[in-house]
């Protein structure tokens, strides 16, 4: 349980963008972990560095982020992809994070968001939330990497798994907005799109 309530409070120090505070707090909670092979111990573990590993991505802090990943991965390989005390791990959701890793990253990082993406897309039976979330990252590593169209593309695969979560999202807001300034006289379904999304106040 400690385990699990330190992963929900990075969401909000994600949020906050005090990312120092929050990888602190989730090594913290790492170093209070149990240490058993339990399939609950194990996960509560990965899902922890999952996060660290995020938290140290946007503070581009990128040892530490190699770092997290790494042992989030060595734990998703140990487990089976499932919902432990209401927090979704194993190796599907590490390869999420994987991507949102590199694009917090930026530069220098993107080709390993695109290649994964090339390799793997997340299986149905993850978490819509997740999911979208995947497609969201992606679409923003391919706008980074000079291909809007494909970025588009991403976005309203994300906007058809779990609508009102791609609809709420900072970063479809942002990409959609810097798409209509690349792509001015581009189709009407781009403007709709960032109607729908509020992407126009941004403009």
């Amino acid at each position: 349980m400690d385990a699990t309530t330190a992963y929900v409070r990075a969401e909000i120090r994600l949020g906050a963008r005090t990312h120092a505070a929050g990888l602190r707090a989730l090594e913290q909670a790492l170093d209070r972990a149990p240490r058993n092979d339990e399939p609950e111990a194990l996960a509560a573990r990965g899902a922890l560095h999952m996060r660290a590993a995020v938290v140290a991505g946007r503070a581009r802090n990128s040892d530490a982020a190699t770092v997290h990943l790494d042992m989030a991965r060595a734990l998703g390989d140990r487990v089976r992809e499932g919902v432990y005390r209401g927090t979704v791990f194993g190796p599907d959701s590490v390869r999420v994070h994987e991507v949102s890793v590199a694009v917090s990253l930026g530069d220098g990082h993107l080709d390993r968001a695109l290649r994964l993406a090339r390799e793997w897309k997340p299986p149905r039976d993850l978490p819509a939330e997740r999911r979208s979330g995947f497609y969201i990252e992606l679409g923003r590593a391919q706008l980074w990497a000079g291909r809007p169209d494909a970025a588009f593309e991403s976005l309203k695969v994300a906007r058809r798994i779990a609508p009102q979560h791609a609809r709420e999202h900072r970063w479809v807001r942002e990409d959609v907005a810097t798409l209509r300034r690349l792509k001015r006289a581009d189709a009407e379904s781009l403007s709709n799109f960032a109607e729908w999304c509020h992407a126009g106040a941004s403009l």
